[in-house]
């Protein structure tokens, strides 16, 4: 029997004054649900680790990772009070008998609104690989802008958890994006979809027409009236998907993506996600457009998934069929609860209402729902009396 390589993963996540997040260390588990209200902070915890992602990847870097998210004053964290730095601590589990490494960034803004690094370490197994500001960075405080993960020169002995960034993995379909006609021009790699069909075309001709037939095979049990689809380029060299849709004509009728619906793009997208990559993937609202008796079967694709290629996925969510799933541990469940001094972060089985509710025979979902519910969401009804 061929063993497989399982991929390092995310164990511990430190934040300080980071978003929503004034003060936030949370454990996170192979794969995890994150839940809470509208603005609770869901999307700002994942773009951590997109943070990341960008700190480490070509094209991206310090400052254009900062720049990208509207610069050092917008991260920080409004409940912010004696300590201005923001703060981002990870520790990487490894994989197999790789080492175990930590990651520390804690950074602000200089006269110039620059971004500039107040620290940075680097731990494996738990001695030091880096620590800076160190002596030639007092000498020349411009090297202070760029973080030692974006240079080839200097992080060597660290390449590794560099790799391990540069694999995060982010996906949010936006069906009007994908239906675009020059969705593609000037975009790469756009989380958002924007060059999806462009990266479907670039992947390998074997490896995309083995995925594709699998997505198929797979939006056949969520649009059974769908008999094919396949990849082609235009006479702009353009590319579309092509759907071959059951009909009254007994060759049966193709459409390309501009008539699929939204729920069909979005369940390509996620389901092409799952294949796309080891690393990390980070899921946001996933429910989207899709029928709930699919929802309640994500969670189930998701467990094969990880069994099949051990990758990591992190997932936000406000859907209770989602959460129905049996299989869903409360240490996967992490409930997010906003405050006056910021968002706090628990899994629910700390909490111990949650416990008791479940002892008392109720769902998962039934328990921890209610809880991200808005105060007087009712009045939302008196909206066409003002």
């Amino acid at each position: 029997m061929r063993s497989r390589t399982v991929p390092m993963r995310f164990s511990k996540i430190r934040l300080e004054n980071w978003k929503n997040f004034a003060s936030v260390d949370i454990s996170l588990e192979q794969r995890a649900f994150l839940v809470g209200p509208n603005a609770s902070g869901k999307s700002n915890f994942i773009d951590v680790l997109r943070f990341l992602r960008d700190l480490a990847s070509v094209g991206g870097g310090f400052r254009e990772a900062v720049r990208r998210r509207g610069g050092v004053s917008a991260i920080r964290c409004l409940a912010a009070r004696r300590n201005p730095d923001v703060r981002v601590r990870v520790v990487v589990e490894p994989a197999g008998n790789s080492p175990r490494w930590a990651y520390d960034l804690r950074f602000n803004q200089d006269n110039q609104r620059r971004p500039i690094v107040k620290q940075e370490t680097v731990l494996r197994d738990g001695e030091t690989v880096l620590d800076r500001p160190d002596d030639e960075d007092m000498e020349d405080q411009e090297r202070l802008t760029q973080t030692h993960l974006e240079q080839v020169n200097v992080n060597r002995d660290f390449r590794e958890i560099v790799t391990f960034f540069q694999s995060v993995r982010y996906l949010h379909i936006v069906p009007q994006l994908v239906r675009e006609p020059d969705r593609s021009v000037g975009r790469t790699g756009d989380p958002f979809g924007g060059d999806f069909l462009e990266q479907i075309a670039k992947t390998p001709e074997r490896t995309r027409n083995a995925r594709l037939r699998r997505i198929q095979d797979a939006l056949r049990v969520a649009v059974p009236q769908l008999l094919e689809i396949a990849l082609w380029r235009d006479a702009r060299g353009t590319p579309h998907l092509r759907g071959k849709y059951e009909h009254w004509r007994p060759q049966g009728a193709w459409q390309t993506e501009e008539q699929f619906s939204d729920g069909t793009l979005r369940l390509m997208g996620l389901l092409w996600a799952t294949m796309d990559g080891s690393g990390p993937l980070l899921l946001e609202e996933p429910e989207l457009s899709l029928h709930p008796e699919i929802v309640r079967f994500l969670p189930q694709m998701f467990a094969r998934i990880q069994r099949r290629s051990g990758r990591q996925i992190l997932i936000s969510t406000h859907s209770v069929d989602l959460l129905r799933d049996d299989g869903i541990g409360l240490d996967e469940t992490l409930l997010l609860r906003p405050s006056r001094e910021g968002t706090v972060i628990e899994p629910a089985g700390k909490l111990e209402e949650i416990n008791d509710l479940l002892q008392g025979g109720l769902t998962l979902a039934d328990a921890v729902i209610p809880r991200t519910r808005p105060d007087r969401v009712e009045q939302l009804t008196l909206f066409g009396d003002l």
